[in-house]
């Protein structure tokens, strides 16, 4: 079957949101809209315009050592570090540098980071980036991770996002379901509104994309 993609624009960018409406299981819930991000995390120009809305928030009010890149967003974490560190943005590292770390999955899906990376961690302040926070439970998993290994989590922000904070921290967002896709559901499966209207799922979703069920 076909997905129809439809551009939301963002108000105060170039940037556009690529959605879907439908019916999509993610390994946590299932959801009614998929936001296709791919364009944003890889095309260079999409990563800095990103990463320019997002450093804007915290160039004057916080302490950021490292930005650990959740979902794939490693491009628009290392814009963002450019975007900070060429305002004259302060961190507490040597040289006045910040980090950019992605960690380590294991076959549990618990988030690691190895001797060599753990000194851009233990007694750093962190920004938590992903490309997408809905559950939380992704970012959770990052909080959780950066705190056990001695890090200061700092906040969480993401491209698109349908809460303001995650974990008790604040959540900042380029695009946000207060004011756009205000029907956004994510449920877990068993409370799927569509699952009991017994409407099919349309494709499985992730990080890395969609794979759409045939007929």
């Amino acid at each position: 079957m076909a997905i129809k993609i439809v551009e939301y624009p963002n108000p105060n960018s170039t940037l556009k949101l690529h959605v879907a409406k439908g019916h999509f299981a993610t390994s946590h819930s299932h959801i009614n809209y998929y936001v296709d991000l791919t364009m944003t995390k890889h095309k260079l120009s999409e990563a800095k315009e990103a990463a320019r809305q997002l450093a804007a928030q915290y160039k004057r009010s916080t302490v950021i050592d490292t930005i650990l890149c959740l979902d794939g967003t490693e491009v628009v974490g290392t814009c963002m570090a450019d975007e900070l560190t060429a305002s004259g943005f302060v961190s507490m590292n040597e040289n006045n540098t910040i980090y950019v770390v992605t960690p380590e999955h294991t076959t549990g899906s618990q988030l690691i980071f190895r001797d060599n990376t753990l000194p851009m961690i233990r007694g750093k302040h962190v920004l938590i980036l992903a490309a997408s926070i809905t559950t939380g439970y992704t970012v959770q998993g990052g909080i959780e991770a950066v705190e056990y290994y001695g890090g200061m989590t700092v906040g969480a922000c993401s491209i698109f996002a349908s809460v303001d904070e995650c974990a008790g921290y604040p959540v900042t967002s380029i695009f946000n379901t207060k004011y756009m896709l205000s029907d956004y559901v994510s449920k877990p499966y068993n409370e799927c509104p569509l699952c009991k209207a017994g409407q099919k799922v349309d494709a499985i979703v992730n990080t890395y994309g969609i794979s759409i069920f045939g007929d």
